[in-house]
């Protein structure tokens, strides 16, 4: 499955998706209360999913569609929410308030 390029099945999107899988899995494993969030593609940004930790540290990364998000989220056993329907987590955002700069993961 091609996640993270066009030309699916090269080694380039193989290797892509393994080490995004690796790291957000790493992500889950290092913080507790781990839940994801599928983002809709807007003009300027493309689809992805946010993990979000249970004290707001969250992290960002591209996947094509919800079907892939739904697939890793299952992979990482965590939940997975829409953020159109569900908004933010509060803990997210008051992550941001009180780490400036550290919103552009």
């Amino acid at each position: 499955m091609a996640w993270f390029f066009k030309r699916s099945g090269s080694k380039s999107s193989k290797k892509a998706r393994q080490e995004t899988v690796a790291y957000l899995r790493d992500f889950c494993a290092t913080r507790q209360g781990v839940e994801a969030y599928f983002e809709l593609e807007t003009p300027r940004d493309p689809s992805a999913i946010l993990l979000v930790a249970e004290d707001g540290e969250w992290t960002r990364r591209k996947v094509p569609d919800i079907h892939a998000a739904s697939e890793l989220a299952s992979e990482l056993g965590i939940p997975l929410y829409d953020v159109a329907r569900t908004g933010y987590p509060r803990s997210m955002r008051e992550w941001n308030l009180n780490h400036p700069g550290a919103s552009r993961r």
